[in-house]
């Protein structure tokens, strides 16, 4: 496994439960930036022996990639709304679950803007 993948993986990795962050976001966060399509392209080579939550990885819009009504969209979207993420229309309000979303959000529930 090559660095820029282990740094990526990573930082998928880290993301909690309940919060998802853009393909741009991870890339950042790995020492990436601007390589968004890298992101998702490791995505898809993730070998068998590594688990990912790479359900909590969007689009910068907050929008799942897959397309919409596929298999696995519906299991993207199954499992967000499994850990309490609100998917409305193949989409995630990012300024609500989004890894960096409003401080006093994440610590009490408060709704945003």
């Amino acid at each position: 496994m090559t660095d820029a993948q282990q740094r990526i993986y990573s930082a998928i990795a880290a993301i909690p439960p309940g919060r998802v962050a853009s393909y741009g976001a991870i890339a950042a966060r790995a020492g990436l930036p601007g390589r968004a399509r890298l992101v998702g392209r490791l995505l898809g080579e993730v070998p068998d022996d590594v688990e990912l939550p790479w359900f909590r990885v969007l689009r910068a819009s907050g929008h799942i990639a897959m397309p919409l009504g596929s298999r696995g969209f519906r299991e993207q979207a199954r499992r967000l709304k499994a850990e309490g993420v609100e998917v409305v229309n193949g989409r995630v309000p990012l300024s609500r679950f989004g890894l960096d979303a409003d401080i006093d959000h994440a610590l009490w529930g408060m709704p945003v803007g």
